[in-house]
């Protein structure tokens, strides 16, 4: 029997901080688990700010520091292709989700989620923008992508 991987976008707006963090994370989570083969993960930017430039330099200490690597990842921006390809697209706020909604069309929209869905023991919903911060914020960053990484493989791993 063929073993389809499961296909998951990570979206936020510029594709060099969160959405890289929780692609990283994930891929790390699965192949802890030995789930690495039953998933494709990938991110991407709703602007092209960044296209072919590695996540940002804070994002990628931070995340090393808590053993992810993120340095072969390159930022790009979301494309039409995405919404066929993809099992699930997970935005990281309500304003990269709305500009997702408005770009993807009707047969794809039920791929369309935020991220942090998958992580129920959280008070939050939306992971925060940690650009314009200090390090707490990408700290911050890391803890809600952890939660929800873990949520969403326990989630997809039953299906």
């Amino acid at each position: 029997m063929i073993n389809i991987a499961v296909k998951v976008l990570f979206v936020c707006m510029g594709n060099i901080c969160r959405s890289p963090t929780a692609e990283g994370v994930t891929r790390a989570f699965a192949e802890r688990a030995g789930l690495a083969a039953e998933f494709e993960f990938d991110s991407a930017g709703t602007h092209g700010y960044h296209i072919g430039e590695p996540p940002d330099a804070r994002t990628r200490k931070l995340a090393a520091q808590r053993g992810y690597d993120l340095s072969l990842l390159k930022g790009r921006q979301v494309n039409g292709y995405d919404f066929e390809r993809f099992d699930h697209i997970l935005a990281m706020d309500r304003s990269n989700l709305e500009l997702l909604k408005r770009a993807c069309p009707e047969e794809h929209q039920h791929k369309l989620r935020l991220f942090l869905e998958f992580g129920p023991s959280l008070d939050e919903d939306e992971v925060p923008d940690p650009y314009y911060g200090g390090a707490e914020g990408f700290e911050h960053v890391l803890d809600l992508v952890e939660a929800a990484a873990s949520g969403l493989l326990e989630t997809l791993s039953r299906r």
